[in-house]
């Protein structure tokens, strides 16, 4: 377990730290996957994670962060670097963190070879340095790739090396390195779930549910905020999977209960399933029609298997006579009102039901920017109309003139679905 730190929190757990390797992450040209997965596959295994780090293929960097990893963690998992080309400088610097020699293992380059000659081909004599391991460490075999991944003592940590390729990394960390680790954390587990909620400001819900977030409590709760959904997180620790899920169970029933609607779904549930799931239940339909969103709307209920029972269609109507070839929008209030406009959505959500025999419409009509917008209209102002049996409401957002394009259009999609959501959660009827 980890020595003491001052934190009481942190003194319970095996703490872990993920390293990934490679200038293109560092640089952000590549996304990385890796640590997220392995994070969550630690927390499985009983170990937390305290710490990722990113760093370039530069030896020294490379070195001196897992020096200082194995100071701090009780295991280290980092990936990259274990390629044949020049700057794959993993193994180097695994060997200078430990004052070790590098020495080609025999059985790491037998099966290097067997890959290839699986496929028909002769080893590259490049590949060979991937043989390469500190004398201190031993192989963890690659049924998948030509990186053979390293695990050794370094410090007080165990670190394990393995290979950036993700289906390469996950198959050794299932194989090799999980039961290792459960062994380390002392068969403790750790499980988390995620409520999903809209609509509550996030000084507001962390109000609601402070005393849940004290540090030090098991579960531990805590939120993420992300243009208007915000995440509530409940990790728990104990000697089991049943035992921790249990705790999750009673803190999941506490927070629903603190803060009722505004709670749309778990883990990866979307707002726009959600939705779906409500529509089927009530037996209804919806249309879209969308102007500053460019089909958005549209894009997330479809992005949900079976959607076609409940989804009518889209009308994109970006252009102001679209608006009214399309949408039946007079020529009149598009020059009165302008385009973004409480009147102008009204119409454009009544005519898209009407024309496309839903039960309901949502419309969006606004200035996304970053150009377009002025002192008494904005960037961010955007009118949300949602049409259905109880009549049409329009309300109008203002997202900022500080957000950007994407944020502005993200968020208005995800009100139009939560206005929906909740109409649906309160009408009794379809009409």
């Amino acid at each position: 377990m980890a020595d003491a730190t001052g934190d009481q929190f942190t003194e319970r757990f095996t703490l872990a730290e993920v390293l990934s390797i490679g200038t293109e992450l560092a640089l952000g040209q590549s996304l990385d996957t890796n640590a997220a997965w392995i994070a969550q596959r630690l927390a499985a295994c009983g170990i937390r994670c305290r710490r990722h780090l990113t760093v370039p293929d530069e030896i020294e960097l490379i070195r001196d962060a897992l020096v200082t990893a194995g100071r701090a963690a009780d295991v280290i998992v980092a990936t990259g670097g274990l390629g044949p080309t020049a700057d794959d400088l993993t193994r180097q610097a695994l060997a200078e963190a430990t004052g070790s020699t590098l020495i080609e293992d025999a059985t790491a380059l037998a099966q290097i070879r067997e890959f290839f000659r699986r496929r028909g081909r002769e080893m590259p004599e490049r590949n060979r340095v991937q043989a390469l391991r500190p004398e201190c460490a031993r192989i963890i075999e690659n049924p998948c790739g030509t990186a053979p991944g390293v695990q050794l003592q370094l410090g007080r940590a165990q670190c394990f090396a393995l290979p950036g390729v993700p289906s390469e990394m996950r198959a050794m960390f299932e194989r090799d390195v999980a039961p290792r680790l459960r062994s380390v954390a002392g068969g403790s587990v750790i499980r988390s779930r995620i409520l999903q909620t809209i609509g509550l400001p996030e000084s507001e819900l962390g109000a609601r549910i402070a005393d849940l977030m004290t540090r030090g409590r098991n579960p531990e709760v805590g939120t993420t905020a992300e243009l208007g959904v915000i995440g509530v997180r409940i990790n728990a620790t104990a000697d089991s999977p049943a035992a921790a899920d249990s705790l999750l169970d009673e803190a999941e029933r506490e927070i629903r209960g603190r803060l009722g609607d505004a709670v749309f779904g778990q883990d990866d549930d979307t707002l726009a399933a959600a939705v779906g799931r409500l529509l089927v239940k009530r037996g209804a339909t919806v249309c879209t029609a969308e102007s500053c969103t460019g089909g958005m709307i549209g894009a997330a209920l479809t992005d949900v298997a079976g959607s076609s029972r409940y989804f009518r269609g889209a009308v994109v109507a970006y252009a102001d006579e679209l608006k009214t070839a399309a949408l039946g929008v007079s020529p009149e209030s598009l020059r009165r009102f302008g385009a973004v406009s409480e009147p102008v959505a009204r119409a454009m959500a009544e005519n898209a039901r009407s024309r496309l025999h839903a039960t309901y419409a949502l419309a969006v009509t606004g200035i996304a920017g970053p150009t377009g917008g002025d002192a008494e209209k904005p960037v961010g102002l955007v009118y949300l109309a949602l049409a259905g049996p109880r009549g049409t409401v329009v309300r109008e957002h203002r997202f900022g003139e500080d957000s950007d394009r994407y944020a502005i259009r993200v968020r208005t999609v995800r009100a139009a679905l939560a206005a929906l959501r909740l109409e649906l959660l309160h009408e009794r009827t379809t009409g």
